[in-house]
């Protein structure tokens, strides 16, 4: 009867996964950034893309340090995520909500990696793999700050920008109340002039 497989061996068959999941998104990007109009968002991931490079090295060196070879796992869950953008991307959305679109599935990409890379970290951890905890460590802290500054990018227009898009009446009325509300202040205003000059 084979013996059952340890910590060690899941930890080692995560790797194959997480390299496989990255070697997928080294494809995906390029896609993603043709398809983003916001030069902000282009640039995050354009340079997210040379990061992934680093990763995939850097994945390298944790097998390096452990004596195994380096061999990727498919990694069902990434082509899961990654055949969604793929899907958005086909779709005939308006140029902020493309953007704000590609922005949510690059950040589940992240939230997937995050999940693998702490799980990662978290074993290595347990099982004394400094030199391998050190090197995941620091690509889960890249994700997590390539994560932060997707959503800086969403909050710092582009989801206004497609609301905008969607609701142009919501612009229209504040105009009209802006407008309705203008004679008050100014009444307001005269008034008070009045009573100062009373004193």
């Amino acid at each position: 009867m084979a013996s059952a497989g340890t910590l060690h061996d899941a930890f080692i068959d995560e790797l194959r996964d997480v390299y496989h999941a990255e070697k997928q998104i080294t494809k995906a990007l390029p896609k993603m950034i043709k398809a983003a109009t916001s030069d902000e968002l282009r640039q995050a991931f354009e340079n997210h893309l040379e990061e992934t490079k680093g990763q995939i090295s850097r994945l390298e060196e944790v097998f390096a340090s452990l004596d195994e070879k380096v061999k990727a796992k498919r990694c069902d869950g990434m082509a899961g995520i990654i055949q969604e953008g793929s899907s958005t991307m086909g779709e005939d959305f308006d140029e902020p909500t493309m953007d704000a679109a590609l922005i949510a599935s690059a950040q589940r990409v992240e939230h997937y990696e995050m999940a693998a890379y702490g799980t990662l970290v978290a074993w290595a951890e347990a099982m004394g793999h400094t030199e391998a905890a050190e090197l995941l460590q620091a690509t889960l802290d890249e994700e997590k700050a390539t994560d932060e500054k997707l959503t800086d990018i969403a909050d710092g227009g582009v989801n206004r920008e497609a609301a905008a898009a969607a609701h142009p009446e919501g612009d229209e009325d504040e105009e009209e109340e802006e407008a309705a509300a203008a004679p008050v202040r100014a009444s307001a205003g005269r008034g008070r002039a009045r009573t100062a000059a009373r004193r």
